[in-house]
């Protein structure tokens, strides 16, 4: 297991445990005592460090490397019924965002979301999460697939922004995303939307105007990443941690705002500590905000959907 650095505590006592369970093993001492007071002090300790944690901490938990991606809750929700589909049939595949059709628990759903990818060589290949032009022309057509056949859309949010590259903006990244935006707010369909790990800017935004959007605990939403912050307001990244508080972006910040609708509770230490029982979370907000768009009536649930992101913010005249 790798540890963030405030962590390190809990790796020690950790360590301590394993040390004396060993003894244990290899000795006629009876170390029970020992273990038991290590035990205590260990989960003392994640409680206060977790319970605790700052709007830096938890955009380093989002990063872990091992949280689970999208495709892991693809996999985890729909299982073998997940058939993806490829292209925006004007340029390619675009490898960062995938999406496709399947079922959770026989409703069938159409999934988008990026994919950041599990080890090095994978993540070149899915550019670290970050959509070209494409991935979001192709998330479209997949949206006004549902549509046709009035299948719900579900998007998982995890991307440190869009692909910002020379040739994402002579292919039209603004305009893609700006589309999304628009043809999302009218879309007959139910569409749920869920930010797991990152969501950065318009990146994240243009797969995420949702009737229901949700945040996992750790997860963090913003118009910017913490570091391009510190880097615009203080020409460096040493002030990361000081943007990321400036910035509101964790999931409480997101549902006092009226930004999100609701935050899904991830297990002590985060997300990767505890896959089956996030899974699980996670399937349960889905088929209660399922179950609660289906009985709306389309029209209704359109205007409703443009009315709160229409009062979204503060502004005068």
């Amino acid at each position: 297991m790798e540890y963030l650095d405030f962590e390190q505590p809990i790796s020690d006592l950790k360590d301590q445990l394993e040390k004396c369970i060993e003894l244990g093993k290899q000795s006629e001492i009876d170390v029970s005592e020992t273990c038991n007071k290590i035990k205590e002090k260990l989960e003392n300790t994640q409680h206060e460090i977790y319970n605790n944690l700052s709007a830096w901490q938890r955009v380093q938990v989002s990063r872990h490397p091992s949280r689970p991606y999208t495709l892991d809750y693809i996999t985890a929700l729909a299982g073998d019924t997940f058939i993806e589909l490829h292209g925006d049939r004007t340029v390619k595949d675009d490898k960062a965002m995938i999406g496709g059709l399947g079922k959770i628990d026989g409703q069938s759903v159409m999934f988008i979301g990026q994919q950041k990818g599990i080890n090095t060589k994978m993540r070149q290949y899915r550019n670290f999460g970050m959509a070209n032009p494409e991935g979001y022309r192709k998330a479209l057509r997949l949206m006004r697939m549902a549509e046709k056949f009035n299948i719900p859309v579900l998007t998982l949010i995890d991307t440190p922004g869009a692909f910002p590259g020379l040739e994402a903006e002579e292919r039209g990244q603004g305009e893609a995303i700006a589309r999304n935006i628009y043809e999302m707010t009218i879309l007959k369909v139910p569409i749920i939307s869920i930010v797991i790990g990152e969501g950065a800017s318009g990146g994240a935004l243009g797969i995420a105007v949702a009737d229901k959007v949700m945040m996992l605990q750790n997860s963090w939403y913003s118009v910017i990443s913490p570091e391009n912050c510190s880097t615009i307001l203080w020409r460096s990244w040493d002030y990361k941690e000081r943007a990321a508080e400036a910035l509101k972006l964790t999931a409480e910040d997101m549902l006092k705002h009226h930004l999100v609708d609701g935050i899904i509770k991830e297990p002590l230490g985060g997300a990767h500590q505890n896959r089956e029982e996030v899974y699980a979370t996670v399937k349960d907000e889905i088929l209660s905000a399922l179950k609660e768009l289906k009985e709306m009536d389309t029209e209704e649930m359109v205007n409703k959907r443009i009315e709160k992101f229409s009062n979204m913010g503060v502004y005068s005249e």
